[in-house]
C-alpha cells in the first residue's frame, strides 16, 4: 500500500494531510459524541419544566445547575437571563450548543471536496509527465508512458478514497448536529411556553 502511495507522485503528500486530518477530526469528533451521550439527563429536563411548571423559577435552576446536557444548560442559561433578554439568551445559549456539535465539520467539507480535485490534479500531472517522457523515447517502449498512467490513476483513487471515507463520518456528525438543533428547539419553546403561562396567570 505505502509502494503504491509513493508512486502516486508529489500530490500524494497533500492528499495524506487531508487525510490525516480528516481521521483527526473523526476522532475527536466521536469521542466528543460519546461525551455528550454519557452527559445527558432527561430526568433534569423534565423536572426543570415540572419546576417552571410550578412557578418555582430558583428551583429549576438549582435542580439544572448541576447538570451537562446541552438541552438543560441551554435551559438554565435562558431562566437565569428570563427578565432582560429572554429569548435572545435562548437563542445565544442554543447557538454555543450547536457551535460545539459542528465543530470540525467544516474540515471535513473541506477534505471531501478537496479530496478528488487533489486526485484529479495528479491525474493531469501525471500524464503531462508520462507524454513528456514519450516525446524523447521510441513508441515502442511502453513502460515509458504506463508509469506516469499509473501515477496519475493511483492520485486518482486515493483522492476518491479519501473523500469517500470522509463523507460517511461528515453526514454521521451533520446528523446528530441536526438532531440537537431539534432537541433545543423543541425544549426552548416549550419553556417560553411555560413562561408565557406562568405570566397570565401570576
Amino acid at each position: 500500500m505505502f509502494h503504491l502511495f509513493l508512486r502516486g507522485g508529489p500530490v500524494m503528500w497533500p492528499i495524506l494531510v487531508a487525510s490525516v486530518a480528516a481521521l483527526t477530526v473523526v476522532i475527536e469528533r466521536i469521542y466528543f459524541l460519546i461525551g455528550e451521550r454519557k452527559s445527558r439527563c432527561p430526568e433534569i429536563i423534565e423536572k426543570i419544566f415540572s419546576e417552571v411548571e410550578r412557578g418555582k423559577i430558583e428551583e429549576a435552576l438549582r435542580i439544572g445547575a448541576g447538570c451537562n446536557d446541552f438541552v438543560a444548560t441551554t435551559l438554565v442559561y435562558g431562566l437565569r437571563h428570563r427578565h432582560k433578554a429572554f429569548s435572545n439568551a435562548l437563542l445565544q445559549a442554543a447557538n454555543k450548543e450547536l457551535k460545539r456539535f459542528g465543530r470540525g465539520l467544516p474540515v471535513l467539507d473541506t477534505v471531501i471536496t478537496l479530496g478528488p480535485l487533489l486526485g484529479l490534479f495528479g491525474t493531469v500531472t501525471g500524464m503531462i509527465h508520462a507524454f513528456g517522457l514519450l516525446g524523447g523515447r521510441e513508441l515502442d517502449s511502453p513502460t515509458v508512458i504506463t508509469g506516469g498512467i499509473a501515477e496519475a490513476l493511483i492520485a486518482t483513487a486515493y483522492g476518491l478514497l479519501t473523500a469517500i471515507v470522509a463523507l460517511i463520518p461528515f453526514n454521521y456528525f451533520n446528523a446528530r448536529l441536526e438532531e440537537a438543533r431539534h432537541e433545543i428547539e423543541d425544549a426552548t419553546t416549550h419553556l417560553e411556553l411555560l413562561l408565557l403561562k406562568q405570566d397570565k396567570n401570576p
